[in-house]
């Protein structure tokens, strides 16, 4: 008889750029009950070095040593992301090459609107920082087959609709009508803390113009 091939494990890795909603969308994609990630409470935030995955994002090298004893898996890691309270780049080339031995990797890059993500990085690290991991994204471009964007806007705008259509589209389970997810991550918008209205806008005129014509 011939031998049956092993179906490997998928392997799930979200990014993106420091304060884009890494820790956001990783609770997310591990609540699902086939997935394994970073399990955490609803109301508390985590460095990185509490990541499941941590020490292997550090050495590579020591995946062939996990257990793939899952059929899901969630791992996340910001760029950059601090270490020592120092900026240190992802090894995207070392990691995904390694994990490619023992996994199926799909992987998502995180989007949020860029005034907000250079308000966000500078009251928290004083600096922006999202031009580096643009910089870094283009080796996933090419590194990567599987490759899918995810937006935090849209997640907070389409709620678990959003979410079934990107499970779909990333072939990975998403728990889209948790519980905790519709009552607890949609109710504020991470964003509206940053947002304040104007008084007029450039074509309000126009706008209020054209409304009161006949189509």
């Amino acid at each position: 008889m011939e031998e049956i091939e092993k179906i490997k494990p998928k392997l799930l890795i979200i990014t993106g750029p420091q304060g884009s909603g890494n820790h956001l969308f990783a609770k997310i994609f591990s609540m699902h009950p086939t997935v394994e990630g970073w399990v955490m409470m609803k109301d508390e935030w985590q460095g990185h070095h509490q990541e499941p995955f941590n020490k292997y994002w550090q050495d590579p090298a020591l995946l062939k040593d996990f257990k793939w004893d899952n059929t899901h898996y969630v791992t996340s890691i910001s760029c950059p992301y601090y270490k020592d309270k120092k900026p240190q780049l992802p090894k995207y080339q070392e990691f995904i090459t390694e994990a490619k031995k023992y996994a199926d990797v799909v992987t998502v890059i995180i989007g949020r609107d860029r005034n907000i993500l250079e308000l966000q990085q500078k009251r928290v690290r004083g600096l922006k920082t999202y031009n580096e991991a643009l910089t870094e994204f283009e080796k996933l471009y090419t590194l990567c087959n599987d490759l899918h964007f995810v937006s935090q806007e849209l997640f907070f705008l389409y709620g678990s609709n959003y979410l079934k259509i990107v499970s779909k589209q990333t072939g990975f389970p998403i728990a889209y009508n948790h519980k905790t997810l519709l009552d607890d991550y949609l109710k504020e918008d991470s964003n509206s803390k940053y947002i304040k209205d104007i008084d007029k806008g450039k074509f309000d005129g126009q706008a209020k113009k054209s409304s009161l014509i006949d189509s």
